[in-house]
């Protein structure tokens, strides 16, 4: 049994006003076996709508999809709901192979393997006098 009846006070007045573009593209990172694996959801997009971009450790990951205008076969919407933008994630992983990330997308699902420098001992002791 509620008490307080939904909406009251306008408890639900910023359920989307927080709502950025990171919302749209939730991913996981983990690391396994000396790479990182990312696997991020963006369902509705094709594999050639997806962009992977990596410069110095930071990796970009941008979807998007082009508006089209035109009503196709005489359709006239009384409602569009399905939005076409661009939604874009960065990530700084660091010192990473960048020559053998591996990337795929299936189902909606992105999975990107990226391989990590193997650390070098950069360590100088210094001798106190």
């Amino acid at each position: 049994m509620k008490l307080v009846p939904r909406n009251y006070y306008l408890d639900d007045l910023f359920n989307n006003f927080f709502e950025g573009d990171e919302n749209k593209m939730k991913c996981d990172i983990y690391e396994k076996e000396g790479k990182y694996h990312i696997e991020m959801d963006i369902p509705g997009f094709k594999k050639n709508e997806i962009k992977i971009e990596c410069n110095q450790g930071n990796l970009t990951i941008t979807a998007e999809k082009d508006e089209n205008n035109e009503e196709k076969e005489g359709k006239k919407y009384l409602r569009r709901e399905r939005v076409y933008g661009k939604y874009q994630r960065s990530f700084y992983l660091g010192d990473i192979d960048e020559e053998n990330i591996e990337a795929a997308f299936e189902h909606g699902t992105l999975s990107i393997v990226i391989p990590k420098k193997e650390e070098k001992d950069t360590k100088k002791y210094i001798e106190v006098k």
